[in-house]
């Protein structure tokens, strides 16, 4: 939100606490932070060539569906954007009331919290999140860069604490070592002894093949090695695969189903009628 950056006397308070900024310098200020949020992400002007965007891409995709949690308007955009680029599913929100009821109503994989927030604290939402027992993988983007304050943060249960600006390409692979860990996984390779899954190139192995998925084949096998052996529905694979705002394609379950086996090979995923999918725990 504009305001939350440029106070009444146009200052660039969000990201230079005490430090007042005529506006039109601010309003460079906050275009340079643009410049860098969006920098290998695919949005810079200095990827001339379609090899270099495909690299780019390829460094940032891990899917997961996360909730952003940003009043700034421009920020927001290019986070949601670089997310959506790494194959997640993201839903955002912009103030800390809203942020509470969509972690009450849905499951995340992670939650990016900004801590300058409208309504509730981004500090409150955190303690509120850990009060209710809900372990979900919390990782803080914000301007308050005291050490008193990152302290805090992760004192009050947050798993990382990045400083803006910053580059989506760390934020994205911080996001990928928190889920790692709340998962119990300490190897980037997911594998199940039958299947290997590298998040950071989009690369399966299996006896029959190796191949690069695409961005949603990605996100649903991805779904399902986070947890071998558990079968999901076709409701939960569609959150993984879908934001708030995404048409839900009829079938597209099934055909990504389809398409990974024909890769891979047809015993990889599993049907449990009625139920849902899995691919096994070990072989």
């Amino acid at each position: 939100m504009f305001n939350g950056w440029l106070g009444a006397a146009g200052t660039l308070a969000g990201i230079f606490p005490g430090f007042a900024i005529p506006a039109q310098e601010a309003v460079r200020a906050r275009r340079e932070i643009h410049v860098r949020l969006a920098k290998r992400a695919g949005e810079t002007a200095n990827a001339s060539t379609a090899r270099e965007k495909s690299v780019a891409r390829e460094i940032l995709e891990s899917p997961m569906r996360v909730l952003l949690v940003e009043d700034d308007w421009m920020i927001g955009e290019v986070v949601r954007d670089a997310l959506k680029d790494a194959s997640c599913a993201v839903d955002w929100v912009r103030d800390g009331q809203q942020a509470l009821s969509a972690v009450k109503v849905h499951s995340y994989e992670a939650v990016l919290l900004d801590l300058g927030l409208p309504k509730v604290d981004g500090m409150n939402v955190l303690n509120a999140i850990r009060a209710s027992n809900n372990a979900i993988p919390v990782l803080i983007i914000t301007a308050r860069d005291a050490v008193a304050d990152r302290i805090r943060g992760l004192d009050s249960g947050a798993d990382d604490y990045v400083l803006k600006p910053f580059e989506m390409t760390e934020v994205l692979a911080r996001l990928r070592a928190i889920v790692r860990r709340r998962a119990g996984i300490a190897a980037p390779v997911l594998t199940n002894g039958i299947i290997s899954l590298d998040p950071a190139t989009h690369e399966a192995q299996s006896p029959e093949a190796s191949v690069r998925l695409s961005a949603r084949e990605f996100a649903l096998l991805h779904a399902l090695m986070i947890r071998p052996g558990a079968i999901l529905s076709r409701t939960e694979l569609e959150d993984r695969i879908y934001g708030w705002n995404e048409e839900v394609e009829s079938n597209a379950v099934e055909f990504l189903i389809y398409s990974l086996r024909r890769k891979l090979g047809s015993d990889t995923i599993k049907n449990v009628r009625g139920v849902g999918w899995m691919v096994s725990k070990g072989g």
